[in-house]
């Protein structure tokens, strides 16, 4: 298998830290995209990705899944044993939930956060600013921010007590909040504390150098 991302960028971190989780390192190869470059958005990549995202991921058979759910889902599922996605209906639907709201609240909102409000990507990629919105997700990410520290206040992890894909999700939007200087407020401690285990689990560890 062939992932196409980029090594620092948040919503590759996703996928990079799924694949150490599953222990599929030996079966994987990255392939580099510059995004500094704006090489996501060049018709070589479109080609494989119509969104022009990362991460991508690539099969021997020379299919494609985008999207960081979707992949996720794939790899989880490859041994028949899903740890990161649940097992029952309603670890299930519970992951899920929790992941969305991960992405909608914090990781997409800091996302656009970064492509309105700041220089982002520069005026090749960022073809068109709205820097009142940008603003807006950031406060929004903020809001969510308070929110996930809610739920950590009464369980282990995002979906409950149980690491799945929707702490990766989460994980990723601090990622991205730390890349554009969007600090965890100091009174979220549940949050923060949640943050220092994620930052000591091998497969967060290494996810920069695979």
């Amino acid at each position: 298998m062939t992932i196409h991302d980029w090594h620092t960028g948040p919503y590759p971190a996703r996928v990079r830290i799924a694949v150490a989780e599953k222990g599929l390192q030996p079966q994987v190869r990255f392939h580099s995209v510059d995004l500094l470059k704006g090489e996501h958005k060049q018709p070589g990549f479109l080609a494989i990705n119509y969104s022009g995202t990362l991460p991508v991921l690539e099969l021997a058979d020379g299919s494609f899944i985008a999207e960081c759910t979707a992949i996720t889902e794939y790899l989880d599922h490859l041994d028949g044993q899903p740890t990161l996605t649940g097992t029952t209906a309603f670890e299930k639907g519970t992951i899920h939930m929790m992941s969305r709201r991960a992405e909608l609240e914090v990781l997409d909102a800091i996302s656009v956060y970064f492509h309105h409000a700041t220089p982002g990507l520069g005026p090749t990629v960022e073809l068109y600013q709205n820097a009142e919105w940008g603003l807006r997700q950031r406060d929004k990410a903020l809001r969510g921010m308070r929110y996930f520290d809610s739920v950590l206040k009464t369980q282990s992890f995002v979906a409950g007590e149980v690491f799945s894909m929707a702490d990766i999700t989460l994980f990723g939007g601090l990622v991205f909040a730390e890349i554009v200087r969007v600090a965890v407020p100091p009174e979220l401690s549940a949050l923060h504390a949640w943050h220092a285990r994620m930052l000591a689990r091998p497969s967060v560890e290494g996810w920069k150098t695979m």
